[in-house]
């Protein structure tokens, strides 16, 4: 019989451990970044107006990987001592071959890392990014992590076919997210605490399950970003860059993929809504700024001021507004995700009704805020009338 007390307990121990670590993790890796000279510098498409070190993603890396692997070892010490259930609250959620599960999970993050890692030392070209992220997808799904939902349900009576399609899908979603929180990893400790917060809501989510050891996960993942951003807020000591922001969009996408594994225990409707809802601001932001990218007839990969976090700030919101503002319709919407097993199918599309119009609310709210900054005041029509930010 499972003991919420202790659970909770573990929860919150591998949580403040894992923040502590990261906090000084990061400390020690400003410390290199700044010997060493690994920096951001101020351009025409950045916020910041000085040099600011690169790297603190690594420490968010290395501080997952030692918690997870630390509490794993611990799982033999327990077994010899009788406690077998504790591996079964451990292992169960995985299936057979939980071993190769967690080595597909793990040498993917540690590819993604790599790539990040190598895109921050000396920029990449954005289609070898790609095939990077596609080939670290890849590792997931031959290690038999796919989304076998729509495959299972309409594919079922075609095995090669709907192997084919899980697979893709996975790629597919696994790449999407790692570029996603990529491309919001644009103002300071903005990329980093929707991360967490993201975290927290797929938390909520499979709290009332049995999936422990997912729960765990989640928590040192929390932890390791928040201790990260305790150095990321604004103004940010240190940036996490390509190696932090591509390594949680990758994470997160293969917590959403456990956390809602389609099974007979886990309705479709929150294998399909809970990701939707935990991940919708970098789904957002990716989705429009790509949309506005394609209507200026620029292209998709190339770095702009375009981002929900900028079109805010175009607005009139200061960059410390701006994120905050992101926090909480992150968070406003995360709990959406915490809600889906308490309510029937109608629920879930009101829920997922009210998140689309939350968004489409922001949307009309900008748009209606960057055409106001664009009319010229009356006592300065003659010399001013230029337009001012991007829109809709």
């Amino acid at each position: 019989m499972r003991t919420w007390t202790n659970w909770y307990l573990i929860y919150a121990v591998t949580l403040g451990l894992s923040f502590g670590i990261s906090m000084g993790l990061t400390s020690v890796v400003r410390y290199l970044a700044l010997r060493w000279q690994i920096l951001d510098h101020p351009g025409e498409r950045k916020m910041q107006r000085e040099a600011v070190p690169l790297l603190g993603g690594v420490s968010i890396i290395v501080t997952f990987y030692v918690m997870v692997i630390g509490s794993l070892v611990l799982v033999q010490p327990v077994r010899e001592f009788g406690i077998q259930w504790l591996e079964t609250h451990v292992f169960q959620f995985l299936g057979k071959d939980h071993e190769i599960k967690l080595l597909g999970i793990f040498a993917g993050g540690i590819l993604i890392a790599l790539l990040g890692l190598t895109d921050d030392l000396k920029a990449l070209r954005p289609w070898l990014k790609l095939l990077g992220q596609c080939v670290a997808a890849t590792v997931l799904v031959l290690s038999d992590m796919k989304l076998d939902l729509f495959s299972e349900a309409w594919l079922g009576a075609w095995p090669v076919t709907s192997y084919v399609v899980s697979s893709l899908l996975t790629i597919l979603w696994v790449v999407f997210m790692t570029n996603s929180m990529n491309l919001l990893d644009n103002m300071d400790g903005l990329s980093a605490g929707v991360a967490a917060i993201a975290a927290f809501s797929f938390f909520i989510c499979a709290l009332r399950t049995d999936e422990a050891f997912i729960c765990v996960l989640l928590m040192v993942f929390a932890g390791s970003v928040l201790g990260f951003l305790i150095h990321n807020l604004y103004p940010a000591r240190i940036y996490m860059g390509d190696t932090g922001a591509m390594f949680c969009g990758y994470i997160l996408a293969t917590l959403s993929i456990l956390i809602t594994f389609y099974n007979e225990s886990t309705p479709s409707r929150i294998a399909i809504a809970a990701p939707l809802l935990a991940l919708s601001v970098p789904i957002f932001d990716t989705v429009s700024v790509v949309f506005i990218r394609w209507r200026a007839k620029v292209p998709v990969f190339e770095g702009d001021r375009r981002h929900f976090s900028h079109r805010l700030v175009n607005i009139g919101m200061t960059q410390q507004q701006a994120v905050e503002f992101i926090y909480l319709v992150a968070a406003v919407t995360g709990l959406g995700a915490g809600l889906l097993r308490q309510v029937n199918t109608i629920g879930t599309i009101i829920i997922l009704a009210q998140t689309c119009g939350l968004f489409l609310l922001l949307v009309l709210i900008m748009s209606a805020g960057s055409k106001q900054s664009r009319v010229p005041s009356s006592e300065s029509t003659k010399t001013q009338n230029a337009p001012n930010g991007n829109h809709f």
